[in-house]
């Protein structure tokens, strides 16, 4: 047996590569959360930027880049136009990481255990997109019954936990979309015309314009709920990231310009729009439960960039709330960080313990042979 493969402080980087950013997350072999961070990372723009991203994360981990480091990955920047179809963009994703990344790297691929990256082509299926079941697996093996709802920059995925397990209907997006266990609505990058196409402004319900001319990032700015760690993203006219550009862009999602009303009324809008897409994220979650009666009273675990939006679902709903950073007893502010990056802080905590049940599996091996 190999030292480097026993060794109990052995570390281990959790890696969730998206379309939009890469998470990372390093744990150690006695599953303590070291460190997690975040990097914006346009994939759908060129594969340059998940190469940049590699070498930032070097950059903060050197010991990231030695052959003997642990790497465990789950994504879904597979589905961005990038490429062709999504078992292309497992395909490309996988040999960038396999060639910076070294030979102790594997990937998540639930039901199917962990893939190696040559074995990736075949299994892409269950590679894909499977970071949510990362993040619902580690946390079904804490909690007996809760829905987990990770609200991120672009998506929220709302899975049931009934009795220890993971019980979602659906396991890939066409289904989850079927569902309402995966739903377009994120706190950062959605369009405003795709939250809703009528909204009350001075008193008149008024169209919205069909046009990528706001985001909810603008909201939650003039909402004061967006951590600007997490704005990293440009605005949708490329202007600035300011409560007065954000005012400007709202108006104009309805004809209008920003003199034309003041701070208050503005703010005003940016709740009713808050409130609308609490409400498409609440008849998802309606769904979700509906199909589960034993989570009627459950709490939700919020995790995400955008799980205020879970906890104020929570108080609407008078369930209990248990944020994702807590429940990895991730000390300080490390804790925000682990629950905004949940799927590569549950990844790299399933290697963790994978790891020691293959070794508790040896040790017993060992035991009868003796």
């Amino acid at each position: 047996m190999h030292t480097e493969d026993t060794a109990a402080d052995a570390v281990v980087f959790g890696w969730d590569v998206g379309g939009a950013h890469v998470k990372v997350s390093m744990a150690d072999g006695s599953a303590a959360v070291l460190d997690v961070a975040q990097w914006p990372c346009p994939l759908w723009q060129g594969l340059d930027h998940l190469e940049r991203t590699i070498g930032l994360v070097f950059e903060r981990w050197p010991q990231a880049r030695t052959a003997g480091a642990r790497h465990a990955v789950t994504m879904t920047g597979e589905m961005v136009d990038l490429f062709g179809d999504r078992a292309e963009g497992v395909r490309v994703i996988v040999a960038t990481l396999a060639q910076r990344l070294g030979a102790r790297l594997r990937f998540y691929a639930g039901d199917a255990g962990w893939l190696a990256a040559d074995a990736c082509a075949a299994g892409w299926r269950h590679v894909a997109s499977a970071n949510w079941l990362a993040t619902a697996r580690w946390v079904s093996s804490r909690v007996a019954d809760a829905v987990l709802i990770d609200i991120g920059s672009t998506t929220t995925d709302i899975i049931p936990i009934v009795g220890g397990r993971v019980v979602a209907r659906a396991a890939r997006d066409a289904g989850r979309l079927a569902t309402g266990e995966l739903v377009y609505q994120g706190a950062v990058r959605t369009p405003l015309c795709g939250v809703a196409h009528r909204i009350e402004f001075a008193g008149v319900t008024v169209n919205v314009m069909n046009e990528w001319f706001a985001t909810t990032a603008d909201v939650y700015r003039l909402t004061g709920e967006l951590d600007p760690l997490h704005d990293v993203h440009p605005s949708a006219d490329q202007g600035p990231k300011t409560e007065a550009a954000s005012r400007a862009r709202l108006a104009r999602m309805i004809g209008r310009d920003a003199h034309e009303a003041g701070l208050l009324e503005w703010r005003g809008f940016a709740q009713r729009w808050r409130a609308l897409q609490l409400r498409e994220i609440g008849v998802n979650l309606a769904r979700v439960v509906a199909a589960h009666p034993e989570l009627a009273a459950a709490p939700l675990l919020g995790a995400g960039c955008g799980r205020f939006l879970a906890a104020a679902l929570a108080r609407e709903e008078a369930r209990g709330y248990i944020d994702f950073g807590a429940l990895a007893g991730v000390p300080g502010s490390c804790a925000a960080w682990a629950a905004t990056c949940a799927p590569s802080v549950a990844v790299a905590l399933l290697a963790v313990g994978d790891h020691h049940a293959r070794e508790q599996g040896v040790n017993r091996e060992a035991s009868r042979a003796a």
